[in-house]
């Protein structure tokens, strides 16, 4: 009859073949939890082992605007600047470029947006848009803003 030494080393030699590590068990049949964390880890290794492309490998595609000067970016850059035609932005922006600019009463009517909204407007996708918007008190005492070109 073989000895618990024994039988141990037997079956370490065989896993050991395999290619897996195995610790021998102790006496007690619990797992401690150095163990326990041990095993799960050794197995997402093992499963999420790819190869990886390399970047010589895969060639990457130039597009001609890519290719393209920047003096010539620019050009086509400053060509699409502005608000798209039909938007609300390029109904104001219209309104605003009118030689005595317009009122808050006419873009809420236009609009048909409110006080804060349209203020809000003024102050926000104007400026963001890269927009000078010039507000001032016209003679009859109405907020009137103005685009200045």
């Amino acid at each position: 009859m073989k000895t618990n030494e024994a039988i141990e080393t037997t079956e370490t030699a065989a896993v050991a073949e395999q290619g897996a590590h195995v610790a021998p068990e102790k006496a007690s049949s619990k797992k401690g939890a150095s163990q326990k964390k041990a095993a799960p880890q050794a197995k997402k290794s093992a499963k999420g082992a790819k190869p990886k492309a390399t970047a010589a490998a895969t060639p990457k595609k130039t597009t001609a605007a890519q290719k393209a000067p920047k003096a010539q970016k620019a050009a086509k850059a400053q060509e699409t600047a502005g608000p798209r035609e039909g938007t609300k932005t390029a109904q104001v922006v219209v309104m605003l470029q009118r030689k005595n600019g317009a009122t808050l009463a006419e873009i809420m009517e236009k609009m048909n947006w409110q006080k804060h909204t349209v203020r809000g407007f003024m102050a926000g996708a104007m400026k963001k848009a890269g927009y000078a918007v010039e507000s001032f008190k016209s003679d009859r005492g109405e907020r009137t803003y103005r685009i200045n070109q």
